[in-house]
């Protein structure tokens, strides 16, 4: 084989792949925050998060404005990972929860980089840079829009 020839295949796998590969991508990370959501609710409500959800903002996190912290927390965990796994506004959704993994990084679980936010945030700048794919409502959309 030429170096061409190769060069075309390499091409050609990665045309073929891709759609999976960020697929791939989507999917698991987005399970991550969805699990997290669950536990922060009773029922399906998420507008209105638990007694355990408010008691673990104030008193294990730390965080400032608890109660506020928690609902916006807890409708983020719910509505961002749809929107991944749909492949709906998905870079808007990686931002939304790589933002929230530095916060949790950063402020909650500062000793969680290695074992959890270092893939976490790999995965979630990896589907910001490179976009959903075409296996998504964003790609839909975008070729219903140039016709």
């Amino acid at each position: 084989m030429t170096p061409h020839q190769l060069l075309a295949a390499g091409q050609a796998i990665t045309d073929r792949l891709q759609p999976f590969a960020l697929l791939a991508l989507r999917l698991p990370i987005a399970w991550v925050f969805w699990a997290s959501a669950r536990t922060k609710v009773e029922g399906w409500n998420i507008f209105a998060p638990s007694p355990s959800a408010f008691f673990l903002f104030e008193h294990e996190y730390g965080l400032p404005f608890p109660v506020l912290s928690a609902h916006l927390a807890t409708l983020a965990e719910h509505i961002l990972p749809v929107l991944l796994v749909l492949g709906l506004a998905t870079r808007l959704g990686a931002l939304g929860l790589l933002t929230m993994t530095m916060v949790i990084q950063l402020f909650v679980y500062p000793d969680a980089w290695v074992s959890h936010h270092m893939f976490w945030a790999t995965i979630l700048f990896a589907v910001l840079a490179l976009g959903p794919g075409r296996f998504s409502l964003d790609h839909l959309i975008l070729r219903r829009l140039q016709g």
